[in-house]
């Protein structure tokens, strides 16, 4: 059988359109891992702390103990946020104890800017015990020219982490954040 421009079509075979399919199916998996990957790890690090991701707690039902851990603070800002922003001082508090600091963060522009802050915790393996009750990360602030504002957190080291024998000789535990420029209006 031949067709007007007298290229022969031959039967489809049923091995064929079913290898289609699966290829088909195989790369529409595939984008969809790629968009849900994102999210996936991040619910992963908030749950095992992977990366020095800190844990969010709604208060600390287990107590103070008596071990003292400083705290101390880092910030980094990209180049194309044009804030200045200082950290908080380091603070040192008895393992449990429920601490506020402030971050505080100025537009330097002449126009309202956006930015958000992506944080770690320094040495990992820390990350799963500290909690954070309340934190500016992954939300949007919107500063308008020459406008300085105070960005809390509050925060707690798990006492569980006394029981963890590789901690045993950390005494100190780092939050480090970074700024960058938002994609959203305004920025």
């Amino acid at each position: 059988m031949s067709d007007v421009a007298g290229l022969s079509h031959a039967p489809q075979n049923p091995k064929n359109k079913r290898t289609g399919i699966v290829l088909a199916s195989l790369a529409i998996g595939m984008v969809g891992l790629a968009f849900a990957s994102v999210p996936l790890y991040q619910l992963f690090c908030q749950v095992t702390g992977f990366g020095g991701t800190p844990q969010y707690a709604d208060g600390n039902p287990k107590g103070v103990i008596d071990r003292a851990m400083s705290t101390r603070f880092d910030v980094n800002v990209d180049r194309a946020l044009p804030w200045t922003v200082k950290a908080a001082p380091i603070s040192t508090d008895q393992i449990g104890q429920v601490r506020t600091v402030n971050y505080i963060a100025t537009n330097n522009s002449d126009k309202p800017t956006t930015g958000m802050a992506v944080f770690n915790v320094a040495p990992d393996k820390a990350g799963i015990y500290f909690n954070k009750i309340q934190c500016f990360c992954f939300n949007e602030q919107t500063l308008q020219p020459g406008e300085t504002v105070e960005m809390p957190i509050v925060f707690f080291v798990d006492p569980d982490l006394d029981e963890n024998h590789e901690l045993a000789t950390i005494k100190e535990i780092t939050l480090s954040y970074t700024f960058y420029a938002s994609d959203s209006e305004g920025s």
